[in-house]
């Protein structure tokens, strides 16, 4: 999905904006979000998920091409973890599965004597 698809998408939903606002609104979230993350602060989406930066120190590696030595520069790179809800809701099937197994098994500790 693209930015104008998600602007699009916005427009479509909610209403009472211009596309062109709309996509000024989405284009305004992802900066806020890149500055966010360029100043070092992690974002927390409440029911979906958690953007954190960390940077990663230089180490040795090798060239796939050559096989030669090299050194992997210092960087930063930026990890995402999905929620719980945003895993449930993406694996219903296994969501299900571990609520049954879940559920059972509380029955069956709760029934032993």
């Amino acid at each position: 999905m693209t930015k104008a698809e998600i602007a699009l998408a916005l427009y479509e939903k909610v209403g009472g904006f211009s596309k062109k606002e709309t996509a000024d609104l989405v284009e305004l979230v992802f900066d806020l979000m890149k500055n966010t993350l360029g100043s070092g602060e992690n974002i927390k989406v409440s029911r979906f998920g958690n953007f954190d930066l960390r940077d990663k120190r230089q180490r040795p590696g090798r060239n796939p091409q050559t096989g030669q030595p090299i050194n992997i520069t210092a960087r930063r790179v930026l990890t995402f973890k999905p929620s719980q809800i945003l895993r449930e809701a993406l694996n219903p099937d296994r969501a299900a599965k571990a609520e049954a197994m879940g559920s059972s098994s509380n029955v069956d500790e709760k029934s032993t004597p």
